[in-house]
């Protein structure tokens, strides 16, 4: 799967996905839903809306990737994670024709979202794109609105090694008539959305001329300065399915107090402990890290130590480039093949005169990093959403 093997596992192409719903007897056009794509942000928006509409009062379905402890945690129905009996059975149903049409695991993993929205009925499905969005494998609904988020360059690999091309994968998302909302202005990426807009006859919205700054001010419960785009792009998108007839306003306030309990949602500038002060969040592309930095500038401690790993295809020396030399580093592996050998990692970051030790697995290297803190000390955990991920199965 993606998750774990990375480029071999990829496919930019619908043509599985297309004959995997026509197997299932199309369950994508069995319910209403709104589309999320983006690099960064996707996943905390697609989280917000789930919440309101919850808060709401509609049965809400939530289909988001990667996981970090259980698999389940990617589809959820008003918060709550698919039953292990209801994977179960869906795989033993449908084995053999998996099998034999060689599905991915993501392409699987949305089957089995679409066809457990459509038993269990739900009134409206969240689905967050899992890459790019062209050719994902969500990429099959017609959904009430399109959300883009945030674009950064991320998977350069598949979606090109600019913000206009990596835009135009994530435009892909964009359908005929479907109203679509941008969280955020990019001078290189707007062009590119208000082309396909165009084309496809699709009302195009920017947060920024939707939602007045005083709207913003709420108490939220997702913690990082980085979620106010965030939040912009969501307030944008909810007026926008109040004016098709959702009844949601009324619970924006209160589902964005509390979105971790009402969706689950974990791994977004986690409070772990309060002394010493220890955070973890799952941002590992270059701009997500760049904001967390700034973040973690804002705080007040006595000394930071970082636990950090990463995975081999993300901009490595670019990242470690951004990363305070002040710190004191805790280099580790998180246990997917994908992952970084620490002690790489450690060279590579010597060089950019970040020091520090390398260890063989996370709990290790958290271990270590609250074996020489002090309760005035910050320890940030991060660099990969797996590492996050092997930390937090370790709690579990």
């Amino acid at each position: 799967m993606y998750q774990r093997i990375g480029q071999a596992a990829y496919k930019a192409d619908l043509s599985n996905t297309l004959t995997l719903m026509e197997i299932l007897e199309q369950p994508q056009q069995s319910f209403k839903s709104v589309h999320v794509a983006g690099t960064n942000g996707k996943g905390s928006s697609s989280h917000m809306l789930a919440a309101i509409f919850q808060e709401a009062g509609y049965k809400t379905g939530l289909y988001t990737s990667p996981h970090l402890v259980d698999f389940r945690e990617r589809i959820r129905i008003n918060g709550q994670m698919i039953s292990e009996a209801a994977v179960v059975d869906f795989v033993e149903q449908y084995r053999d024709q998996f099998s034999s049409l060689g599905l991915s695991f993501f392409e699987m993993s949305v089957g089995l979202a679409f066809d457990y929205f459509r038993k269990e009925e739900v009134d409206i499905a969240i689905v967050e794109v899992g890459m790019g969005g062209r050719f994902d494998s969500t990429n099959v609904l017609l959904p009430e609105l399109s959300l883009i988020t945030h674009i950064g360059l991320d998977h350069t690999q598949f979606l090109g090694d600019t913000l206009g091309a990596i835009a135009g994968e994530k435009a892909g998302i964009i359908k005929p008539g479907v109203p679509v909302v941008i969280s955020e202005r990019q001078p290189e990426c707007d062009p590119v959305f208000k082309k396909k807009a165009a084309e496809m006859e699709a009302p195009l919205f920017f947060a920024i001329d939707q939602v007045r700054p005083s709207r913003l001010y709420m108490e939220l419960d997702l913690k990082g300065a980085y979620q106010e785009n965030n939040l912009r792009g969501v307030l944008a998108a909810v007026d926008q399915l109040q004016a098709k007839g959702w009844n949601i306003q009324a619970s924006v306030e209160s589902a964005l107090s509390q979105v971790c309990a009402l969706t689950g949602l974990r791994g977004r500038w986690e409070i772990l402990s309060r002394k010493p002060l220890t955070i973890c969040d799952t941002g590992h592309n270059f701009t997500g890290i760049q904001a967390l930095m700034e973040q973690i500038k804002g705080l007040s401690y006595r000394q930071l130590h970082i636990v950090w790993g990463m995975v081999g295809d993300k901009q490595i020396k670019d990242i470690l480039r951004i990363l305070p030399q002040s710190a004191f580093y805790y280099f580790t592996k998180a246990e997917i093949p994908r992952a970084l050998d620490a002690e790489t990692l450690k060279r590579e970051a010597l060089k950019f005169g970040l020091a520090g030790k390398a260890y063989a697995d996370v709990p290790s290297a958290v271990k270590a990093a609250q074996a020489h803190t002090l309760s005035d000390d910050l320890i940030f955990i991060g660099g990969s959403t797996f590492v996050v991920a092997d930390y937090l199965t370790h709690l579990a």
